[in-house]
């Protein structure tokens, strides 16, 4: 019975212990915010740096097929 009743304190302290450490302050809140968007921009620029980068080599492949084809229609 002392075991049962140890136990269950522990429970209850253990979930209450853990709703108070969830709750944040707002300006604790906005740091987040701020700093998980500024991540999100972070990741957005560097997307659409490797989607330029692979437009770039891509038009460059198409370039080089085109002057090769080109080259073929001459001779």
């Amino acid at each position: 019975m002392k075991r049962i009743a140890a136990f269950l304190l522990l429970a209850v302290l253990s979930v209450a212990g853990s709703l108070h450490a969830q709750t944040i302050s707002p300006q604790e809140n906005a740091r987040r915010s701020q700093k998980a968007a500024k991540k999100q921009q972070k990741m957005l620029k560097k997307a659409s740096k490797k989607q330029r980068k692979a437009m770039k080599k891509y038009a460059k492949a198409q370039r080089k097929a085109q002057n090769k084809a080109n080259r073929r229609y001459r001779k």
